[in-house]
């Protein structure tokens, strides 16, 4: 992608309003837009970073043998009833309305009544189990607050993964195949050493629930921690009871911020037995069938990588989770710098190594701004100066230092 063609502007200023740093440099670097509060649009740099993460919870949740749908938005009134979640008292975020005959229906939450409602035409007897879906799809939340950026909004992304079992072993089992695949995705987002898996409270499906919860002086959940063990504990079930059955003391927790970036629930038969999901046993009995849930807003991780990896000059993308793999910028109008930035330009494009191309007519101390404010991890400059060496100028945006390489070297560095 070459800059000057790219659909984006950066700013110097983000809007007045928002005061969360994901929004602010989100907004100045061009990868997201603001409609109101609590609603963004994604740009290209934003859409491609919003997919990377997808893809890489896409190949996890595909590891632990998750099947991928796309469940609809709109809600059968019916069905939130037999559950008893569509009373505004029980779910007070619900946005509803109603079609030209009438019928009153919700914009999805979340998906458990409706996976619930798929999978009893799909699962008769033990042999169709166990079971797991998963889709990303748009949920929609009233919030009444909505100050956090893309961590906190009214629409939004959710991959939720539904897993459907014969037994409670089965279901444990699944659950922590779960929590493994969560703990690979946040190391590959850049964001393992800071996230927790923290014991939460399971309410009525079970004795434990599990958050996965990022360090933030931003965040707005307290933890306690056990550094040495990598154990939390969200404040909610802080009990001598549950520090007893953990084997740990609280002298040894520090109180930390966070924010929930995951979620995995136990949840029983909560759904299954009110809208009929079960199967028919070896011995002919029918029995309710055992779900569990698994939730992770991608947008919202997007707004915990900037929050946690980002500086006073902009943000830090991971490679993995990057719009671009390698920001080449040309300085100067010289023929020679000119001709080279081309080629090389052309060069990564055939090694399918994915670059933005800063080809603008632009004063050189713009471009470095930008560049550090956008992120991207690999940086290459292109001068009068550098060629006049016959090298290409390298940084990493995790350092403040560069290094002067040769044209063979950068396609070897990016290569591998």
């Amino acid at each position: 992608m070459r800059q000057s063609h790219l659909f984006t502007k950066t700013r110097k200023e983000a809007p007045a309003d928002e005061v969360s740093k994901n929004a602010q440099l989100l907004i100045r670097a061009g990868f997201i837009h603001k409609e109101m509060a609590g609603v963004y649009d994604y740009l290209p740099l934003g859409l491609k970073v919003l997919e990377n993460i997808k893809n890489i919870i896409r190949e996890e949740m595909n590891t632990i043998g998750g099947q991928e749908v796309f469940l609809s938005t709109l809600q059968d009134k019916d069905a939130w009833e037999k559950t008893g979640r569509w009373s505004d008292e029980v779910i007070d975020i619900w946005f509803k309305t109603k079609l030209k005959n009438d019928t009153e229906i919700g914009l999805a939450s979340t998906h458990e009544e409706a996976m619930t409602k798929i999978m009893a035409h799909h699962v008769q007897s033990a042999k169709d189990l166990p079971f797991s879906v998963y889709q990303f799809q748009n949920k929609f939340r009233n919030e009444t607050r909505a100050k956090s950026g893309i961590m906190r909004t009214r629409e939004f992304i959710m991959k939720d993964l539904y897993s459907f079992h014969t037994s409670q072993e089965d279901l444990d089992e699944y659950y922590e195949k779960v929590s493994v695949a969560y703990t690979r995705i946040f190391e590959r987002v850049g964001l393992g050493e800071s996230t927790y898996k923290t014991f939460a409270s399971g309410g009525i499906f079970s004795k434990f629930s599990h958050e996965f919860q990022t360090i933030s002086d931003t965040g707005e959940d307290t933890m306690y921690v056990h550094e040495d063990k990598k154990i939390a504990v969200n404040k909610e079930v802080l009990t001598n009871e549950v520090l007893a059955e953990l084997g740990i003391s609280r002298n040894d927790l520090v109180e930390k911020k966070a924010i929930e970036v995951g979620n995995i629930f136990k949840l029983g038969t909560r759904f299954s037995e009110p809208l009929e999901l079960s199967y028919v046993s070896e011995n002919g009995e029918k029995k309710p069938v055992i779900m569990g849930s698994y939730g992770i807003g991608p947008g919202r991780l997007m707004g915990t990588i900037v929050e946690s990896l980002s500086d006073d000059k902009g943000i830090i993308w991971p490679k993995e989770v990057s719009p671009f793999a390698v920001h080449l910028l040309r300085l100067g109008t010289g023929e020679e710098s000119l001709k080279v930035a081309n080629e090389l330009y052309a060069d990564l494009r055939k090694k399918s190594i994915d670059v933005l191309y800063d080809d603008r007519d632009l004063r050189p101390g713009e471009k470095f701004a930008d560049s550090d404010l956008i992120g991207i991890p690999v940086r290459l400059v292109i001068s009068d100066k550098t060629l006049a060496e016959n090298k290409i100028e390298i940084k990493y945006r995790t350092s403040p230092d560069s290094e002067l390489v040769t044209r063979e070297e950068v396609m070897k560095i990016l290569s591998q």
